[in-house]
This record gives structure tokens, sequence and C-alpha cells, in this order.
């Protein structure tokens, strides 16, 4: 119980670590397909209000917790909370995190599959994006393959957790960051130089303001604040690693800029190919696993660019997994006194067993259902459109009503003294944001994704 706390060996490493963690598979394969159905740059122009209005102020508002608390998020709301019921948002982020990371690594476990069918140079075998679809549906029906690549995947997050902060999940986003961003650019360079990569940057980046509909902006709002990784805890957890001489405020924009700059260019690299080679660019979230394959068999140098952006995505999908760990790890060493090797075997172990009715969601247990959806998909269902919304929510009412200002500001100040002195207004404007426009906003994903509207 009384374990010396790790904190991160540098202001880089906590920077990267978060960008990881929020930098995931949406930002791959999501967000250029929203952004492309949704009126190209209109939708980014819109996503970014959003991601000001709503995402950056639940970001410093997470991470302002954890660094107050030194503490996961159930420690962190019994220490200024006070009550059961805050606790019991603390708990609901631990296990969102516990249950995100069982399909999570699912999914992650699909992109790792993808390297070794892209180097096996199976993809040259497509004719069409039917030969490409069928085999995709063949190797998830498979539940060896499934299961297998959910153990490596976990496998490998629960090696990268179980060096701890500093020599593990720090070392790790230093190593695996820097390489995303250098895979990400040869990709952007190469979608570039193809011929016909105009329509590709036409497709996401023209504004077409007749295709935005308050059904967009809800979208956009979705986006913004799903692509933070917030309301499970994870920037929490990863804030209570920080030291008060950091500025939170810096750190959140930086956080927000890497994780929107990724996501733009991965809608570069990924439409300027899929137009370039004549591909449907709607095919939506089938995009990776299924367009994807057949556009670089059509692409000038598409071996080599198949197994970069598989690689890629397996990538952003390991430093988002090792946060959602975090959170439980960290739950288990500063509350039950575990030791971070017990915490991290054990429950890597649970989420893995956890993910495997997830991973037979898919063939075996395909026809078992609860309410109509897999056990997949229910799992998907019940974090991303409940807790998730529910926990960036409650943060943002904990902060700017229960906490409060006057407590929750000369923690904030810490760091960012001359923020303070020289620029006030963007304190107002978050003081602003945080009580009156994101709880609302929040509340509109919630019962959007509920399907109320």
């Amino acid at each position: 119980m009384n374990q010396p706390r790790e904190q991160w060996a540098s202001k880089l490493g906590f920077i990267l670590a978060a960008a990881g963690s929020a930098i995931g598979l949406g930002n791959i394969w999501k967000f250029p397909y929203v952004a492309g159905e949704n009126g190209g740059a209109a939708f980014i122009i819109i996503y970014l209000i959003c991601i000001l209005v709503i995402g950056l102020p639940v970001l410093i508002s997470e991470i302002l917790i954890g660094r107050t608390t030194q503490s996961n998020p159930v420690g962190a709301f019994r220490a200024l909370g006070k009550n059961k019921f805050w606790i019991s948002i603390g708990a609901m982020g631990v296990i969102a995190g516990f249950i995100i990371l069982s399909f999570y690594s699912v999914v992650g476990g699909w992109s790792l599959g993808y390297i070794i069918e892209a180097s096996s140079g199976v993809f040259s075998n497509f004719s069409d994006g039917n030969a490409a679809n069928a085999h995709f549906v063949s190797l998830i029906g498979n539940p060896v393959w499934i299961i297998s690549l959910h153990a490596l995947f976990m496998t490998i997050s629960v090696a990268i957790v179980l060096g701890g902060v500093q020599k593990g999940i720090e070392k790790g986003s230093k190593f695996l960051m820097p390489l995303l961003f250098i895979i990400m650019i040869v990709l952007v360079l190469r979608g570039l130089t193809l011929e016909g990569a105009e329509k590709g940057l036409d497709f996401i980046l023209n504004p077409r303001w007749d295709q935005i509909s308050a059904e967009t902006v809800l979208v956009a709002l979705g986006q913004a604040f799903f692509t933070l990784s917030l309301g499970m805890g994870a920037m929490l957890t990863y804030g209570s690693y920080i030291s008060d001489s950091d500025n939170i405020f810096a750190s959140g924009v930086q956080i927000v800029f890497l994780d929107t700059l990724i996501a733009l260019l991965a809608g570069v690299a990924i439409f300027t190919a899929v137009f370039a080679t004549g591909q449907n660019p709607g095919s939506g979230p089938g995009l990776i696993f299924q367009t994807l394959p057949l556009v670089f068999t059509k692409m000038p140098g598409g071996y080599l660019f198949s197994i970069l952006f598989f690689l890629l995505l397996t990538i952003a999908a390991i430093t988002s997994s090792i946060s959602l760990l975090e959170v439980v790890v960290a739950y288990f060493v500063d509350d039950k006194g575990w030791s971070r090797k017990n915490a991290v075997l054990v429950f890597g172990g649970i989420i893995f067993i956890l993910g495997i009715p997830c991973a037979l969601s898919f063939n075996i247990l395909s026809d078992f259902t609860l309410l109509g959806l897999t056990w997949f998909d229910m799992s998907d269902y019940v974090t991303s459109n409940l807790m998730l919304p529910l926990g960036g929510f409650f943060i943002a009412i904990f902060v700017a009503y229960f906490w409060g200002y006057q407590r929750a500001l000369p923690n904030l100040r810490n760091g960012a003294e001359i923020l303070f002195e020289k620029y006030s207004w963007i304190i107002t404007a978050w003081k602003i944001f945080l009580k009156y426009f994101s709880p609302v906003m929040i509340l509109l994903v919630l019962l959007h994704s509920l399907g109320v509207f």
C-alpha cells in the first residue's frame, strides 16, 4: 500500500504516452472515413471546434485530477469527492478500461494478423473487393487464428506494462510513437505521389458545407470526445504520474495536436491511395481490412506499403491498449497494495479470458446474442455508448461544480504560472467551456449514441 509511486522520467515521455493513448485504431480508420462521408474539411472544422469546446477542457480536467491526487480513478475520486457516488464514477472508469481492452485486443490482433497476411503476399490474389472481403471473413471465422492473435496482442501489451511507468510504458512510447510518425509520413508521401491523388485530397480536405446537418455536428461531437480516450480513466491515471512542475494546459494542447495531426495524416495517406486506385471511399468501417488490401495490390510498391500500414495500425493499437491496462493495474497497485508484476499478470490474463467470447463472436458464438447483440458488440455498446460518455460528463460536473474552481485552480496553476498571469483569458475560457458547454455537449453525445435522436 505504501510502495513508492513512479513518475514519468521526462515531460516528453508523458506527452508521447498520453498521445499514444489517444491515438488508436479510431484515428487511423474511423476519423478518415467519417470526415470523408460528412463534408470533408467542413466536418474537420466542426470537429476542431468540438475538440476545443469539449475535448480539451475535459482532458485538462482528467489530467488535473490525476496529478492532484497522485492516484488511480477510484483513489482520486475517493480523495477529492469523499462520497460513494464519486468513488463509483472512478470505479466505472476502471471497469470500462477492463471491458474495452477485452474487445480492443481482439481487433488489435487483427492488425497483427494482417502484418503477417501482407508479408505473405496474399493480397496479390485479390481481384476485387469481394475477394478481399471473403478473405477477411474467413480469417475472423477461424477461432484458432483470432484467439491466437488476441493472445499475442495481449502478451505484447502485458510485457510493456510489466516494465512499469518509466522502463515500460514511457520507454515503449518513446520508441513506438516516433516509429508511428515515421511510417505515417512515408505512407503520406507515397499516397501524394500516386497519379490521381488529388481526388483523395479533395475528398477529405475540400469543405462541402451542403453535406453538413445536425447529424454531422453530433458525429463530430462524438468523434472529438472518443478520440482523446476521455471518460475511461486513462488520462487521469497517466496524469497521476506527472510532477507539479508540469504545465497541464501545454500538455493538453500538445496531446490534442498530435492526436488530430495523426488523424488528418491518416486521412491523406488512405484516401490518396483509395482514389488513385479507383476504389470505393465510402466503404466505411470495412475500409481497413476489406478495401485497403485491394488498394495495395493496385498500387506501385504496394507490397511494402501494405506491411508498413498494418505495422502502423498495430502500433496505434498497442499504445492505446497499454494505457487501458495501466488503468486497471494502477488501481490494484495503489488501492489494494498489489505488486505491479502480480497486477499486470493476473489482470492481463483475466482480460485475455474475457476477450475470448469477443473473439468467438465472429464464429462459434456468432448466434449467441443479448438484446440482439453479440458479446463483442455488447461490450462495445455498453462502454462506448454508456460508460465513457457518463464518465466524461461526470468529470466535467465534478471539477466545475463539486470540487469547484476555488480548489481546482491553485492545483492547475502549478507549472502554468505564466499562463495565469499573462493569458488569464485562457483560464476563463476553460472554466466557461467546462462548466456550461462540455456537460451539455457530452450529454448530447450520450443521447445520440443511445439512439434517442
